[in-house]
């Protein structure tokens, strides 16, 4: 059900994979992109869930006052809580009870954070969970990195990162909230594909919601795509780039979702569970290609089971 203020202007792709593949999609706003957005419900559908990206500097009143204001317009908010910024536990409290009490909270995605020396106690997200903090949480999101993260593995390996995923998985089976896996975005799908299957055969059972670029300009998603070091997948990007006839399009998620989408539909025990999006060319944007491709707020079926 979409909140009186949302319409749906355009019909849905007839593609009915991409279309199941997007039921409860995602996405992912900061405090000063959600200032620009006089009415999110215009763009997106009553019960999206909505992450709040916390960058570092963003004072904790924006973050907080963004959520309060998504939460009232019917959102589910999911503000980041990233370790490295965090100076002790008594400002993760802080943190915390500031976002229950004005903003009715109950979801956190917890990751460590994009700055190189940590602000204080915490350098990575389990230690946030061994806190206890989260006790009253009903879900908990966990970052996934399908193509490998030069910060935990400098050698280029998975071997930390996937013991670290290990632990965390069973770290969820202590704990009354649902976890999943919140990944880095990627433009290939095959890589994703073996990363998927790879922590499955590992004992990795965390669902994943797998991260994709939103529509938004070759170039800026090159960029994006080196600071935040995706790996193989950036040869998609560049090999766009070489075909003149492509680069002065914009780039759309189509061909790296609907292939996720045919291998789900071809196997349903694939650990995809739903989409998040990184909106790198506009919230707009990327609600309207979403929308255009049969998006909608609609719970994934695992998810309901939960």
């Amino acid at each position: 059900m979409a909140l009186l203020n949302f319409k749906r202007t355009v019909e849905p792709t007839t593609n009915g994979d991409l279309e199941a593949f997007l039921k409860g999609y995602s996405i992912e706003v900061m405090p000063r992109t959600a200032e620009k957005v006089e009415d999110f419900r215009e763009l997106l559908p009553e019960g999206t869930r909505v992450y709040i990206a916390h960058i570092d500097g963003t004072p904790i009143e924006d973050m907080v006052a963004t959520a309060a204001r998504l939460a009232k317009d019917g959102y589910k908010v999911m503000p980041h809580f990233p370790a490295r910024i965090i100076k002790d536990s008594d400002k993760l409290a802080d943190w915390i009870a500031r976002y229950q009490g004005e903003a009715g909270v109950d979801q956190a995605l917890l990751l460590a954070g994009g700055v190189a020396e940590p602000h204080g106690a915490f350098h990575s997200s389990m230690q946030l969970l061994e806190t206890g903090l989260f006790g009253n949480f009903v879900r908990l999101h966990v970052a996934g990195h399908p193509e490998g993260n030069r910060d935990i593995d400098p050698d280029g390996s998975m071997k930390n990162v996937e013991e670290a995923l290990l632990w965390k998985q069973k770290f969820s089976d202590t704990t009354d909230a649902h976890m999943a896996l919140a990944t880095q975005f990627a433009f290939d799908a095959k890589p994703v594909i073996a990363w998927v299957d790879a922590l499955r055969d590992a004992g990795i059972t965390l669902p994943i919601h797998i991260g994709a670029a939103g529509p938004a300009k070759l170039q800026t998603l090159i960029k994006f795509a080196i600071a935040c070091g995706v790996g193989p997948s950036l040869k998609v990007l560049q090999k766009r780039a070489m075909d003149v006839t492509k680069l002065l399009l914009p780039y759309t998620p189509d061909t790296f979702l609907a292939e996720l989408a045919a291998h789900k539909a071809a196997n349903p025990d694939f650990n995809i569970e739903a989409v998040h999006f990184f909106p790198l060319g506009g919230i707009k944007t990327n609600a309207t290609w979403a929308i255009e491709n049969g998006g909608t707020s609609a719970i994934p079926a695992a998810e309901k089971d939960q």
